[in-house]
């Protein structure tokens, strides 16, 4: 009688003694090998989605248990195999530990005196690595304007390198290093804040400075208040006790916490009985300017007064007494007493006709307009080094506040000629810069009226409560 063999079962064990022991172990090597990287597959998402084939050995027929094989080390018990396979895991969590390849953040805060070399140096970078940083293109340059304040924040790994950087120049923009095959890329990171627009209003009775605190304004929105109502309000002799002001301007908030304000969207100001209403527009070009509700400017082609002034020391008086000379002379301009070195600028965009020492006037300088209006700045402690023919724009400054020439004190002469005739700098009709352009009329004017009737309304509801 034949018996019936199990093909593959006994031929398979048979063949197990037959095998050399190095080649048993060399198996069993391998074995553990496919473990491991089986250990270091990237993520538990990726192994459950890996398809798992059956495999047969020799001719062995698939018994009814389909279960997949496992591949495991034959020499090792279960616990001690388990161990082997968390051992593996955790040493490719190691290899690829983000805080063990890039390294930790270090924050330095920036004080003053601190330069970049010195800094870098602090953490053990060396001067090539620094060199490379402020080499980045486009954004590397930046690190030479560093300020107090501001911070670097450095990441380096356990070799030393520097893998990143980061420049955090406000709470809303920094500049993001990280270091590639060939140097550092950089790139900007900006977070967009959450503007409020806000509502506030005041009285004056002694200053606008103080009115405008107790309105809750900040200095730069005073001064930035006034420069919009400086073409036709002089804040230093216009303004009278009982004027007022109403603005809604943009506050800035990340996270819930105040960053500082924004621009002034409109504003009124009533000065002696007179009110001036300013409406900021951004055209289609991404200009933005003030303009009044019917569309013309408030900016002026000239500034009314040229310098930051204490007080004028003599106005414009065709029949003045000269203080050093004691005669009559007319006086054809304006005299405005500030501190030494006080900038003066420029009244109106032009070119320079003249720059240098001039007999009475001492340091002067010349300034061509259209229409024929030439600006005169005299008496300069000292210049701006521009040079004829050079262009200028309104507000550049042109000089220093001094007493050179025939001075008795530091002080600014200014002279103002239209067609070579003196005018007197405080009550020329000062022409008006380009109102809003024809194509940008239909949209100015929808936000002009938008914007003054929520001005109005909130001042409405403000009295109201009152």
């Amino acid at each position: 009688m034949n018996k019936a063999i199990l093909r593959g079962a006994t031929r398979t064990n048979e063949r197990l003694k037959q095998f050399p022991k190095r080649h048993l172990l060399l198996a069993s090597s391998v074995a553990i090998g496919v473990m491991g990287m089986m250990a270091l597959l990237p993520s538990s998402d990726v192994e459950a989605k890996r398809s798992e084939i059956p495999m047969t050995i020799d001719g062995v027929e698939p018994s009814a248990d389909t279960r997949p094989l496992t591949l495991g080390n034959p020499f090792l018990s279960n616990k001690e195999d388990s161990k082997a396979q968390e051992e593996a895991k955790a040493l490719a969590k190691t290899a690829y530990d983000p805080e063990k390849q890039l390294g930790q953040w270090h924050n330095v805060t920036i004080k003053s005196g601190d330069n970049v070399a010195a800094l870098f140096s602090k953490q053990s970078l060396s001067p090539t690595v620094v060199y490379q940083v402020a080499n980045t293109p486009k954004y590397g340059d930046l690190l030479a304007r560093i300020r107090p304040g501001q911070s670097l924040e450095f990441r380096i790994n356990d070799q030393g390198i520097l893998t990143q950087l980061r420049y955090v120049q406000s709470k809303l923009d920094s500049i993001f290093f990280t270091k590639g095959d060939e140097g550092y890329q950089a790139e900007l990171v900006s977070l967009s804040p959450e503007v409020r627009p806000t509502y506030a209003s005041g009285t004056i009775e002694s200053s606008l400075f103080s009115a405008s605190q107790k309105a809750g304004l900040s200095d730069n929105l005073t001064m930035e208040l006034a420069g919009i109502f400086g073409w036709d309000i002089d804040f230093v002799l216009d303004i009278r006790s009982g004027d007022s002001f109403n603005l809604i301007y943009e506050e800035k908030y990340l996270d819930g916490d105040k960053l500082g304000d924004g621009n002034i969207l409109v504003a009124s100001f009533t000065n002696q009985g007179t009110t001036y209403t300013a409406i900021r527009y951004t055209d289609s070009n991404g200009d933005s300017g003030y303009y009044t509700p019917d569309g013309n400017s408030m900016r002026k082609a000239f500034l009314r007064t040229p310098v930051d002034f204490t007080r004028i020391s003599s106005r414009f008086n065709p029949n003045r007494l000269h203080p050093v000379f004691k005669t009559k002379r007319p006086h054809r301009g304006v005299d405005y007493a500030a501190p030494t070195n006080t900038p003066i600028k420029a009244a109106g965009d032009g070119r320079v006709k003249f720059s240098g020492r001039q007999n009475g006037y001492g340091n002067v300088v010349y300034l061509e307009h259209p229409n024929n209006i030439v600006t005169i700045y005299a008496h300069a402690n000292k210049l701006a080094g521009l040079r004829k023919g050079q262009k200028v724009r309104q507000g550049q400054t042109v000089a220093y506040v001094g007493q050179t020439g025939w001075a008795t004190g530091p002080h600014l002469h200014y002279e103002f000629r239209v067609n070579g005739v003196h005018r007197n700098p405080m009550t020329v009709k000062l022409p008006d810069a380009a109102p809003i352009d024809s194509k940008e009329m239909a949209s100015f004017k929808k936000v002009s009226e938008r914007m003054v009737a929520r001005l109005e309304k909130q001042t409405e509801t403000l009295v109201a409560t009152q």
